[in-house]
């Protein structure tokens, strides 16, 4: 698999691009379309089949069938895309799709066929290529087995720099990176360094590699977490980190196009958790009644909550016929709750997916983030305070209950959102969900019981 540039089209050149594509396919211009696919990066044409109709995706990939990129193609688009195009096909042309591409990507795309359809393609691949697939196919999709390459450089320690270099100029067109060159140890082919070609070239013809190498080489085994695969190779502005087993063998690499993939799709899920719709990030794709369903339960925690805070409003209902004005104020002081509740959640989940939080120092975080409550619950309570005391200035201390609420509100919401991903992390639960309905509700509810109690309290109603 070749590195790949996976630039998105936005604005007026991805415009471009799409009408041309569309002004072809009314004119039924094959030839044309050949020429302009054969000119368009594959992931620019995945890009454009986005914004096709089922009928136009059909036609133009027959097109790209017939070309050399179609591998490629298909490991760029998106999965219901794929799964859309594939139901015309057959086994025996899914093979001679696949053997175009590298291992990786031909498992990547193996892995979402409906299991039929997969186990008839693997029967007929090549023996070698199957063998290959079939290594990769057994290592969860989420870890650095699943989004390896077994396709790397790698040399003995005892061979010598003119040898390795000899052996570089008849491999490098098949290998995956040629930037590292991965050292090994005895037949078992342990890893035991790492070099650069640039360091390799440094070094005379005659000096062994494991003079040389650099002994101090990280790697990550099979089972490692995708996430914290990425997290490594961002952190130490790697082109590739080395995959071990449980034998310290070297059994592939993950390269960095794999890790910014990865990067994109965790930080979409998140995002979509975060918003409350789910973690499916090709909702757009779905129709409209899978987009619904898939948002449904989400927005059920919206619904729940909302109803628990209505019975908090019912239970205060005398107290609230006393004095009307608190009505006025209720939207404000469950808003500015919500809005830095989700600031806080937002915050510690992405410092926990970035590694700018210790986990360790739980207490710190959670009451740095109390302070910050303090302090702008302080600002923004003493601010409406003032605007509800010449307001509603007839009211004895009507001010002082509004000012007070929002502070008591800021401060548990920012409390309770920086809390709850934390403690979610520590019991190994997704922390992103804790960003959606489930904080905003919870501080509602809290909001408004803290508000009407402080209303009582102060009124004396």
């Amino acid at each position: 698999m070749k590195v790949k540039t996976k630039k998105e089209l936005v604005g007026k050149e991805g415009t471009v691009i799409l009408d041309t594509f569309r002004r072809l396919i009314r004119r039924n211009a094959v030839e044309n379309l050949l020429k302009v696919i054969n000119k368009t990066h594959p992931a620019d044409i995945a890009w454009v089949f986005r914004h096709f109709t089922s009928d136009e995706r059909k036609f133009v990939f027959n097109i790209i069938a017939q070309t050399a990129n179609a591998g490629e193609f298909l490991s760029e688009l998106d999965q219901a895309i794929l799964l859309e195009l594939i139901e015309n096909l057959t086994p025996q042309f899914m093979v001679s799709i696949l053997k175009e591409v590298a291992s990786d990507d031909a498992a990547d795309i193996l892995e979402i066929l409906p299991d039929s359809f997969a186990e008839e393609t693997r029967r007929l691949m090549g023996k070698e290529d199957r063998e290959e697939v079939e290594d990769l196919l057994q290592y969860p999709p989420d870890t650095a087995g699943g989004i390896m390459s077994p396709d790397y450089m790698a040399m003995n320690e005892e061979m010598s720099v003119g040898d390795a270099i000899k052996k570089l100029q008849d491999l490098s067109e098949e290998m995956e990176m040629a930037f590292y060159l991965y050292i090994t140890r005895g037949e078992e082919g342990k890893l035991s360094g790492v070099l650069s070609l640039r360091q390799l070239l440094m070094h005379p013809p005659y000096r062994i590699l494991k003079n040389i190498m650099n002994p101090n080489v990280l790697a990550v085994t099979t089972d490692t977490d995708q996430n914290e695969v990425a997290h490594m190779v961002a952190q130490y502005n790697f082109l590739a980190i080395p995959v071990i087993d449980t034998t310290y063998k070297l059994v592939g690499i993950v390269t960095v196009d794999d890790v910014i993939d990865v990067i994109r799709a965790e930080a979409t899920e998140e995002f979509l958790q975060m918003a409350g719709a789910g973690k499916d990030r090709e909702i757009l794709l779905k129709s409209t009644i899978e987009n619904a369903m898939t948002r449904a339960p989400w927005l059920f925690a919206s619904w729940l909550g909302g109803i628990v805070a209505m019975v908090i409003i019912n239970v205060f209902q005398n107290e609230l016929s006393k004095v009307l004005a608190l009505a006025s104020f209720i939207p404000i002081v469950m808003g500015m709750g919500g809005n830095i509740a989700t600031q806080s959640s937002t915050i510690v989940v992405r410092g926990m997916a970035t590694g700018r939080i210790n986990m360790q120092e739980l207490t710190k975080i959670i009451l740095k983030e109390m302070r910050v409550g303090l302090l702008l619950g302080t600002v923004y309570g003493l601010l409406l305070g003032v605007l509800a005391h010449f307001g509603y200035g007839e009211i004895t201390h009507f001010g002082l209950v509004i000012g007070l609420s929002v502070l008591f509100s800021m401060t548990l919401a920012a409390t309770v959102g920086t809390s709850v991903p934390l403690i979610m992390r520590r019991l190994d639960i997704d922390a992103a969900i804790a960003t959606g309905p489930f904080v905003t509700t919870t501080i509602d509810i809290l909001g408004v019981s803290a508000y009407f109690l402080v209303a009582k309290l102060i009124l004396s109603l």
